[in-house]
């Protein structure tokens, strides 16, 4: 499997991301960006008045305009353009050589920021506030981490930038009883790229959406794997997805290859070695 360059590795360890360019080509692209337009008028998992973290089942979102705001989770039912960006090539690869092979897969969402004047932004840690007090050490295997991919352009600040504040997946960070982080908070870093690159980074990176005044939706598509022994916390595997999925998709998924039994998931298949590198 592709292994991280050392530039990249440096960049990892210090910064706490990877801007990985080029990653979908344009007809990628093209079927992605539709299908996120479809997905609006299909029922499926949406923020509603739950608290924040929640998703509520929804027949469609509530705003049809395709360049409006739209929050969506669990995917892979849709389309099968959903399920292959599990173990993308050359996303995966690297996936695996940071978090190492005992990993799975956690969380697909859909973000469309819409442009307005009104949304300035927000800035968090993955996994909610439990999650944000724990950070491994510079040698250690990340908890969990996120592959977002762009499927529209974001070339100019006031984009929608995905910000970030680098470093701070390794070291405190103001938090509840300080002031609060925001995309303008003196350390931010909003980044440019273009349709079709990927952004990876763990659960611990300060990130969030920059404001987008640009006068287009930014779309994206967040994509969240964590080690075996975290439980995946964002769907339910039904039998019409896993059909057409690959032997790793599965296990990915939670397929261990047997029925499940008390300790499945801290000790792993096996055949986990062979499943994950080998597909």
């Amino acid at each position: 499997m592709e292994q991280l360059s050392k530039q990249q590795r440096r960049a990892w360890d210090i910064n706490g991301f990877i801007h990985l360019e080029g990653v979908l080509d344009a007809d990628e692209i093209s079927h992605l960006c539709q299908q996120v337009d479809d997905i609006r008028t299909k029922p499926g998992w949406e923020p509603t008045n739950l608290p924040m973290g929640h998703y509520d089942w929804v027949e469609q979102c509530q705003n049809q305009d395709t360049e409006g705001f739209m929050d969506r989770r669990d995917l892979l039912s849709y389309d099968d353009a959903f399920i292959n960006l599990i173990d993308r090539p050359g996303v995966f690869d690297l996936i695996v050589d940071i978090m190492g092979p005992y990993l799975a897969f956690s969380m697909s969402q859909i973000i469309v920021r819409a442009s307005t004047p009104k949304f300035p932004g927000y800035t968090h840690t993955d996994g909610g506030e439990g999650l944000r007090r724990i950070r491994v050490t510079e040698t250690s295997r990340p908890l969990a981490m996120k592959a977002l991919y762009l499927l529209t352009d974001v070339t100019e600040i006031g984009s929608g930038n995905f910000t970030v504040f680098p470093g701070s997946h390794m070291r405190p960070f103001p938090e509840v009883d300080e002031p609060i982080v925001t995309p303008e908070t003196p350390g931010a870093v909003p980044l440019t790229a273009k349709a079709g690159d990927c952004i990876i980074f763990p659960h611990s990176l300060w990130h969030g959406p920059g404001p987008n005044i640009s006068g287009k939706a930014r779309k994206t598509l967040l994509y969240n794997y964590c080690q075996m022994f975290i439980r995946p916390y964002d769907f339910a595997v039904t039998s019409e997805v896993a059909d057409r999925c690959t032997r790793r998709q599965r296990r990915l998924l939670g397929d261990l290859g047997y029925d499940f039994r008390p300790g499945s998931y801290v000790y792993v298949p096996e055949d986990q070695l062979d499943v994950i590198e080998n597909g």
